[in-house]
């Protein structure tokens, strides 16, 4: 068996029924880890390899939260690393256009490759910084995994707020107190802060909160 058909069995096995083109994201998504796992021989960019661990904590994580996009036209995805979470979604949404931002040029590379082996129309990447990307571009959603604390990415993302765009940011268990350090940087935004969905991950891998920054 090939690294990409386990992909796939896991992901068929955890990819919620419910969810827009699954049997597409299956493949897609197989394919794109068993490409982090060639790459991660020369590039450190996961840790996870492990088929199970990978479909739950890389591709399910990322599409869980789908339906808090679905209303978007563009949505940048900040420190994209090796994709996430912009390419699952990518694949879940092919009517959302997504821009995946990666400063680090062997990373941005490695996706910007990737993204020509999977085909994906509606993505582009760029080596720029998200926060340089929002003072140009008209960004609906931006989105982040494990980016930065909280009053580190209203410092990035306050001004793109400002003017509309919202941030829908995957944090850990955690976020009532991050929230309540981001206290000041709220108040010189004028933006508020609220968690608008909370899951567990399968096989207990960890509980994960989604929050949304935007304009009262």
């Amino acid at each position: 068996m090939t690294a990409s058909s386990e992909f796939e069995e896991e992901l068929k096995q955890v990819l919620p029924a419910d969810l827009p083109n699954r049997d597409r994201v299956a493949v897609k998504c197989a394919e794109h880890l068993a490409l982090i796992v060639e790459a991660n021989q020369y590039l450190n960019l996961t840790r996870i390899v492990s088929p199970r661990e990978a479909a739950i904590k890389h591709v399910l994580d990322s599409v869980i939260p789908w339906r808090l996009f679905a209303q978007a036209k563009q949505v940048l995805d900040a420190g994209t690393g090796a994709g996430f979470p912009g390419i699952p979604l990518a694949v879940v949404m092919p009517g959302l256009r997504f821009i995946l931002s990666e400063s680090i040029q062997k990373k941005a590379r490695f996706v910007e490759s990737a993204l020509a082996k999977l085909e994906l129309a509606n993505v582009t990447v760029s080596s720029r910084r998200a926060e340089e990307i929002t003072r140009d571009t008209r960004i609906d959603v931006i989105t982040a995994r494990a980016l930065a604390p909280l009053p580190k990415a209203l410092g990035l993302f306050g001004p793109a707020l400002k003017k509309g765009t919202k941030a829908l940011l995957y944090k850990g268990p955690d976020t009532e107190q991050e929230i309540a350090e981001a206290e000041k940087e709220l108040k010189k935004f004028r933006l508020r802060a609220e968690v608008v969905m909370r899951y567990d991950l399968p096989d207990a891998l960890g509980t994960r909160t989604v929050i949304q920054l935007d304009l009262p």
